[in-house]
């Protein structure tokens, strides 16, 4: 959101929230799927189940020191740029963002077959590291690690925003986006650990091949997950053959 300056009011600010908090709960409306932002208004809001995945860079601060700042750009560019790319690819897209140097994205999963979509899109993300990796390693570049998180829950989509300035988004929140954060937080730390971490509520619907592809782990924060470092097997092997 680009900022553009306006003079700050209190007594008009005062005035704003009591005309958001007196809202009528009716507003906000129990949806099937997510549905598309130009039906969100400043006062109402839908309820609505969804998948989210979050990407984030392991040891950012670590490239943060080792590069200077022309090639931690293009390090963080390329990343941004592809993983966007990916998280984007999927017909049941609803958002894609960009916080810092994670990526995330939230999909309309109402059919089980979905859920399977999602996991293609994680898995082709933990497969896009080692396409990024190859390209680094020729520019005699730092490596990349990710922790990859996805799960599966309702979710609260509103737009939120200074009204009447243009400075506004959609914000989703729920459970589902913060465990699916956290589960990004834990993924792909240690020497052995795996990239990709998903909630049990995510993997429960996954059909039995890719579930076979995944082992049932516990993590003191997150209670048990299920992790694996599941790849993309014709994109990788067009990679291997670079």
């Amino acid at each position: 959101m680009d900022g553009n300056h306006k003079a700050y009011s209190y007594i008009a600010s005062s005035g704003r929230i009591e005309s958001i908090l007196s809202q009528p709960s009716g507003s906000f409306e129990e949806v099937d799927g997510l549905p598309d932002r130009d039906r969100l208004s400043f006062t109402n809001g839908f309820y609505g189940m969804c998948s989210a995945i979050f990407i984030d860079i392991r040891d950012s601060s670590g490239l943060t020191s080792r590069n200077k700042r022309p090639a931690l750009a293009k390090i963080y560019r390329a990343f941004i740029s592809e993983m966007v790319a990916v998280l984007n690819s999927d017909l049941y897209v609803r958002e894609v963002n960009i916080v810092g140097d994670c990526v995330w994205a939230s999909y309309k999963t109402t059919f089980r077959s979905h859920i399977d979509d999602v996991f293609r899109v994680a898995y082709t993300a933990n497969t896009l590291v080692k396409l990024l990796n190859h390209h680094l390693a020729k520019k005699e570049m730092d490596q990349l690690r990710v922790g990859i998180g996805v799960d599966y829950g309702r979710v609260l989509m509103i737009k939120a925003g200074y009204s009447g300035s243009g400075i506004n988004d959609v914000v989703y929140m729920g459970d589902v986006v913060n465990r699916a954060a956290h589960l990004a937080h834990e993924a792909g730390r240690g020497w052995d650990a795996r990239p990709i971490f998903l909630g049990g509520d995510f993997q429960q619907y996954l059909n039995d091949d890719n579930r076979s592809l995944l082992a049932a782990q516990y993590s003191s924060a997150l209670g048990t997950v299920y992790v694996g470092d599941v790849i993309h097997t014709g994109m990788n092997e067009w990679i291997d053959a670079l």
